[in-house]
């Protein structure tokens, strides 16, 4: 385990609250002390720590790995800032891409022409991981002259099917 700051303030907290809940039960220091010691890790690391990861939205973030892209597209939202900041697409042919994402999910709609645009390759990213999270993210590759100039990210609401 690693100590961080973080860590610290927050065992402070809870061996506060901690301490200060057992002061309700047993006035003497001496144990309300040694209980909270006690108690404190264990409410951290089976409380407090759990409901963290429940609520907040962190994520790992990967390197882009065509492999994986195929083989685990619901986890494809931990590659995508890696694609975007670092450029790995931009410059790149149909044929490449399609080579290293395999064929595109759908193509994006064109009102102007009233067809879906062959320039506009979409693919999923998956769903982030969280408690209250209702949407899943997506990426769209938009090509020009036959290289990508643009990625677009958004998110779009989750639909259930009804059975």
């Amino acid at each position: 385990m690693i100590i961080t700051p973080m860590l610290v303030i927050f065992m402070c907290i809870v061996f506060v609250l901690v301490f200060l809940f057992v002061r309700t039960i047993d006035k003497r220091k001496w144990l309300s002390i040694l209980v909270s010691l006690v108690l404190t890790p264990i409410v951290y690391f089976y409380m407090l720590y759990p409901f963290l990861n429940i609520v907040s939205s962190f994520h790992h973030e990967k390197y882009f790995s065509a492999e994986k892209w195929s083989k685990k597209p619901g986890l494809r939202y931990e590659m995508i800032n890696h694609i975007v900041t670092d450029s790995v697409f931009i410059g790149k042919t149909k044929a490449e891409t399609e080579a290293l994402l395999g064929t595109y999910e759908w193509l994006s709609w064109d009102d102007n022409l009233k067809q879906h645009d062959d320039n506009k390759w979409n693919y999923g990213l998956g769903l982030v991981p969280g408690a209250f999270n209702e949407t899943k993210e997506c990426v769209t590759f938009i090509f020009e002259d036959n290289r990508i100039v643009d990625l677009e990210r958004f998110t779009e609401d989750i639909v259930y099917e009804d059975e």
